[in-house]
């Protein structure tokens, strides 16, 4: 069977080694946006499809018999285009996304859908710990009464303003090390997608434990798709599992 996996994720990374190891031929398509990625087992192919007619003739012209949305929770658009190409080809669409983190006992969160909600939200004087990515980052950066730690992976095409410091730093990170990064720096907001997944879960706990608010940006509604949340799982629908 030939798989396209829409990826950049870890999940996607497993799940395209299953799928070679059983024999199946697996193309990765990767969004070109992080300099050296990890690169998955199987066919990867770089960059964008040219929208929904792009994504759907490439459906047809690779004759691919089943597409796997493995993209981070965020990835946004390309995750919508799947949904609509799926639709248009009849080619089944699995998507493959890591549950979302849930409140705990202790958590002091506040939950808004936009990123413009998610800066309206900082209050006054605020030190903030950001870990929302690229996007969307100048909406914060127009809060000039507050302060920002921008941790990212790839260094922002933005510059940064006087009231924002850059992290750049890869996880996964350790809970020790989010408590003194969150310590050392002052930290009295957090702000995150909700991703979910271990690398990056441990900044929760360390907000939890430091008494700090987190702004949690929801996680987008992306249409029909038959969504599950394992290897083993995505394995039974695409309807490989042994």
């Amino acid at each position: 069977m030939k798989i396209l996996i829409l990826g950049g994720t870890a999940e996607a990374r497993e799940l395209a080694g299953r799928l070679v190891a059983e024999g199946h031929e697996v193309v990765t398509s990767l969004a070109g946006r992080t300099q050296e990625p990890r690169l998955p087992p199987g066919a990867v192919r770089m960059g964008g499809f040219g929208g929904i007619a792009g994504l759907c003739a490439y459906l047809r012209a690779a004759r691919i018999d089943r597409m796997v949305d493995a993209t981070h929770p965020y990835a946004g658009q390309i995750s919508f285009n799947a949904v609509q190409a799926a639709q248009e080809t009849g080619v089944p669409l699995v998507r493959y996304m890591r549950p979302p983190w849930e409140q705990q006992i202790g958590d002091n969160w506040i939950t808004v859908e936009t990123v413009a909600e998610a800066a309206a939200a900082l209050p006054p004087n605020a030190v903030v710990l950001l870990t929302t990515g690229h996007t969307g980052l100048e909406q914060f950066m127009e809060r000039d009464d507050c302060r920002f730690v921008v941790r990212t992976i790839e260094k922002p095409a933005m510059g940064l303003p006087g009231h924002a410091e850059l992290l750049q730093d890869r996880p996964p990170y350790s809970l020790d090390g989010e408590i003194a990064l969150m310590q050392h720096k002052g930290i009295t907001h957090l702000v995150s997608k909700n991703s979910g997944g271990l690398q990056t879960q441990s900044k929760l706990e360390a907000a939890r434990r430091l008494g700090i608010g987190v702004i949690m940006i929801a996680r987008p509604a992306y249409g029909p798709a038959h969504e599950v949340t394992s290897v083993e799982a995505a394995m039974v629908a695409l309807g490989l599992a042994s």
